[in-house]
Formats: C-alpha cells, sequence, structure tokens
C-alpha cells in the first residue's frame, strides 16, 4: 500500500547570525529528511521583528514540500532541526533567533493538537508569511474559505515587507 503523499507549506525565519545561510541549511535539513522534497521555495523577505523590538530584523521565506511523513512527526521533526542548528529548547516568545520552522498548511487539513495547529492560527496576521507564501501560490485557508491574496488585502499586519534576495541551493 502506498503512504499517503502531503503537500506541506513552512515558514522559515531568522535574525541571528548569516540569517540568509541559515535559511538555506534549514531548507537543506528539512530537504534531507526521509521521505521529504523540496518543490519550491520563495525569495527572502526582510521583516521587523514581532513583539519584542529591540532585535535585528527577521529573513523569512515559505518553503512548499511534498512529503508521507504525518503531520505531528513532521513537526517534531522541525524542532529537531531548529536545536540541531542552535536553537534552545527554552527561548523568549517572539525573541531573537537562529532559526525558527513552522507548518502553515497541510494540504487543506484543519488539525488542533497540543503539539501543532493546522493551518497555522496566526498566518493571517502576519505580512512576513502572506507575502512569500503568495508568491508561491495562492492557496485558499481551508478555515477561512478565502484565498492567501485575500488575507494579505484584508490583515491588520501594517509591518514593512522587503524582498532582499533569492536563496541557490545546491
Amino acid at each position: 500500500m502506498k503512504k499517503e503523499s502531503f503537500i506541506v507549506y513552512i515558514g522559515l525565519g531568522s535574525n541571528l547570525g548569516d540569517r540568509l545561510e541559515n535559511l538555506k541549511r534549514a531548507l537543506n535539513h528539512i530537504s534531507a529528511l526521509e521521505h521529504c522534497s523540496l518543490i519550491k521555495f520563495s525569495s527572502v523577505y526582510e521583516t521587523p521583528p514581532l513583539g519584542i523590538q529591540d532585535q535585528h530584523d527577521f529573513y523569512n521565506i515559505v518553503a512548499k514540500f511534498e512529503t508521507s511523513i504525518i503531520p505531528i512527526e513532521f513537526i517534531k521533526a522541525l524542532k529537531r532541526i531548529e536545536t540541531d542548528m542552535g536553537r534552545p529548547k527554552d527561548y523568549i516568545k517572539w525573541g531573537p533567533r537562529i532559526i525558527d520552522c513552522d507548518i502553515l498548511f497541510v494540504n487543506d487539513l484543519v488539525l488542533s493538537h497540543h503539539d501543532l495547529t493546522i493551518p497555522h492560527p496566526e498566518l493571517q496576521n502576519r505580512k512576513f508569511v502572506l507575502v512569500p507564501l503568495l508568491e508561491l501560490e495562492n492557496i485558499q485557508h481551508p478555515i477561512l474559505n478565502c484565498s492567501v491574496e485575500e488575507l494579505l488585502n484584508t490583515t491588520s499586519d501594517q509591518s514593512t515587507i522587503r524582498n532582499v534576495a533569492k536563496i541557490n541551493i545546491a
């Protein structure tokens, strides 16, 4: 029997060290997971931090993967990658970080679990997710019943977002 395949959109962000290199490394680590293939990823966007303002701006991207890893196991793998890249287990919410990996969407799945909520519950309030996601695809939010473009046009997030780079990975 063939395993079910999932299309997963992941938001990645970094504001410590070599932000561009951190994003590249994270993409490579995720791509190296068994049964996980990178399909495409957005440009890099620079955005101001949420919450704690006294920190460097973030570099953010959104990546699209195909995987047969179930979502609960996938988020565990992402958290291991964050730890392996140097993110401490205990960190300040909205504080600086080497890497942050969030699952945004998995197919049209709706999931509420203590370790994971899909779709990501705050994505409609975050231009740093909506803009790179829209660069990839204008998908439909399965709960809010509107497209990413509609979410971007109605978001309360008024932060400035700048396209700063394209990543090349091997």
